[in-house]
């Protein structure tokens, strides 16, 4: 496949244009350090591991991967509004998702390797629910660690307000045997129970049951996965919130794209900016919300 990077210019050996899953464009890395690769649908990570790792990001193996439809596992981005919108033609967690995203540089340096996606306002993002001007600048960089960070900026000439997310799937060896650190001081909504925000619990938080938090003031969050003898640790800029997701065994079994018992091997810990902690910019203002994940060994 050429021509996918938007100046033509010749990628580095160490990174390939091809057809994916069912010849969906895709961009594959491979360092001395790490391997990973992206759709442009989306500009979804769908792969990140660090040399000598299993993959740190989770696929179903039932996502469909098809054209306009969001990509099941790794790292959809949630823009510009998180969850469901009971109004319009309103796709749950925004239009980024689902839109084709343009390659616009490829760059190395050592051992990382920097993809720069692109997305602004066209005559169909203006046609949903979030009729706004915007310039989105992603960068994805690849090395012994995985940094994901989203830049908005406001082109229009009015105010913008927007909620944003990283839905990062976390490969991990059994959920029911994960502690989560990093949240024991942070205020909660319990998604399925009610929109009140909750006393911190305290605690490390472990999965139990269904699963669906946002927190306020996070801190660096660890997953620490005894079973796959890791911990994913998880540092984050410009963000508010985070989320913790894991759909247990009812609701796994209930979602078409999403296998019965694949809930086991998954949770989702998500750098956002969601609820009250929605982003508003100015005309010709920009926000950037920066996540990095690493990996280390349990002791």
């Amino acid at each position: 496949m050429t021509g996918l990077l938007r100046s033509g210019a010749p990628l580095p050996a160490s990174v390939r244009a091809e057809a994916g899953k069912r010849g969906l464009p895709r961009v594959v890395v491979s360092t001395a350090t790490a391997t990973a690769e992206s759709y442009l649908q989306g500009a979804h990570v769908t792969a990140w591991a660090p040399a000598g790792q299993v993959d740190v990001i989770w696929m179903s193996e039932k996502s469909a991967f098809a054209p306009g439809a969001p990509i099941r596992g790794g790292v959809p981005v949630c823009f510009p509004w998180f969850g469901p919108l009971p109004w319009g033609n309103a796709p749950l967690h925004g239009f980024a998702r689902v839109s084709d995203w343009t390659l616009a540089e490829v760059t190395e340096q050592g051992d990382e390797v920097a993809l720069v996606f692109t997305l602004s306002d066209s005559e169909e993002t203006r046609a949903s629910a979030w009729p706004h001007p915007f310039d989105a600048r992603y960068t994805v960089t690849v090395g012994a660690g995985l940094t994901l960070a989203l830049e908005v900026t406001n082109t229009g000439a009015e105010p913008i307000t927007f909620a944003e997310a990283f839905h990062t799937y976390l490969g991990v060896g059994d959920v029911r045997d994960v502690s989560i650190t990093g949240l024991e001081q942070a205020p909660y909504v319990d998604r399925l129970v009610s929109p009140e925000w909750l006393e911190p619990t305290g605690e490390p938080l472990t999965i139990t049951a269904e699963t669906d938090r946002v927190y306020a003031q996070p801190g660096t969050i660890a997953v620490v996965d005894r079973a796959g003898a890791r911990t994913l640790t998880i540092t984050a800029q410009g963000s508010a919130n985070a989320v913790v997701w894991n759909p247990w065994i009812a609701k796994a079994a209930a979602m078409g794209d999403f296998g019965d018992d694949e809930w086991t091997q998954m949770v989702c810990i998500e750098t956002c900016n969601v609820l009250d902690a929605a982003v508003t910019l100015a005309p010709g203002e920009r926000h950037a919300m920066v996540a990095t994940i690493s990996v280390s060994a349990t002791e």
